[in-house]
């Protein structure tokens, strides 16, 4: 296909139904959907969740303020977006170079570590709530 993957490399034209205004956006929220429920088959994705649901149970038992949740969900959302990146990424290294090489391990292992920078941003985010704010009040 080509770069807008309307054209097959076979040379034949395959009619592409481009949806617009609402039928755009129930279109992009069925897509969005299909992502989350590919990244429910993650293992670490559902891991990260419940994390998460321990996360606010401990926020509720220490109190906090509706800023700290607003915060942590927001910490937890970008936590589930690099996690879809890191999966996206693994999946096309997969289809491309099926084979082990230094550069798709590479790759994965950034996608990974991006994941590990953010799940420690929310666990230091998670303890300084639960364990410190409390005492620095």
């Amino acid at each position: 296909m080509d770069a807008n993957n309307t054209t097959p490399r076979n040379g034949r034209s395959a009619a592409v139904d481009k949806h617009t205004g609402i039928r755009h956006l129930f279109a992009a929220a069925s897509y969005s959907l299909g992502g989350a429920r590919r990244l429910i088959g993650e293992a670490a994705f559902r891991h990260e969740l419940i994390a998460f649901a321990v996360a606010m149970v401990a926020f509720f038992i220490a109190g906090a303020t509706l800023f700290q949740y607003v915060a942590m969900a927001i910490l937890f959302l970008l936590m589930m977006a690099f996690e879809a990146i890191n999966t996206a990424i693994e999946e096309i290294v997969d289809r491309v170079s099926p084979e082990i090489s230094e550069m798709g391990k590479n790759a994965k292992d950034l996608g990974s570590f991006a994941c590990l920078c953010l799940i420690l941003a929310n666990a230091a985010y998670a303890f300084y709530v639960v364990f410190l704010a409390g005492f620095m009040n």
